[in-house]
């Protein structure tokens, strides 16, 4: 009896403890300074076995399909390339300043997993839930899975790529784009002939 309400006795302190801590704002969370490597492990630790147990029901499409790896380029670049970077950048003003430090995609080792089931699992988990309190947003909120889907495949594959070839899966062709292409080889030649040759030489007949 008595090593209980000793036990009960030094758990309430270390609660009242930690409180007191939290409370007296003294712990300094500010993005520039690192955890203590304790508290960081614990950190780690949890999000690895939180997003394991949440993603291992998820059934994973085929993720080789060359127009799902091309399709997730351009959603890359615009919402992951600033944090986790691209061929031949090694930082960003946002990668530079988050902490903990994103890891970077281009990186062999590290995508290596990701083209496990369970990586794949993990790696759409956290794309469309996001990470608290660490700079990754929930995708989910305005895409759909395929659009995320499609962003894993091309992550799967961008240790792979080279500068030219990452800007060529990664360049977003919209409608502005095609209006332009289209102007461009449609120009009027001088004598009011329509131009399809883009040189204004006029139609040949």
């Amino acid at each position: 009896m008595k090593f209980l309400l000793g036990a009960l006795f030094a758990t309430l302190v270390a609660v009242v403890g930690v409180f007191a801590v939290v409370t007296s704002g003294i712990v300094n969370i500010g993005a520039d300074q690192a955890h203590n490597p304790i508290m960081y492990k614990l950190l780690e630790t949890a999000r690895t076995r939180s997003i394991a147990n949440a993603s291992k029901d998820i059934t994973v499409p085929n993720l080789e399909k060359t127009e799902m790896i091309s399709s997730g380029g351009a959603d890359y670049k615009d919402m992951c390339a600033g944090c986790h970077l691209s061929p031949g950048v090694e930082s960003t003003d946002f990668s530079a300043s988050l902490y903990p430090k994103p890891p970077s995609f281009t990186n062999v080792d590290l995508v290596e997993r990701y083209k496990t089931d369970a990586g794949a699992q993990q790696a759409f988990w956290a794309i469309k839930h996001g990470i608290m309190a660490s700079g990754m947003p929930a995708w989910g909120a305005s895409h759909d899975d395929d659009r995320m889907w499609a962003m894993v495949a091309f992550i799967r594959s961008l240790p792979d790529l080279d500068e030219n070839q990452y800007t060529m899966l990664t360049t977003r062709i919209d409608d502005d784009m095609l209006d332009m292409s289209f102007d461009g080889e449609m120009d009027m030649s001088g004598d009011g002939e329509m131009d399809m040759s883009g040189n204004g030489s006029g139609m040949q007949h």
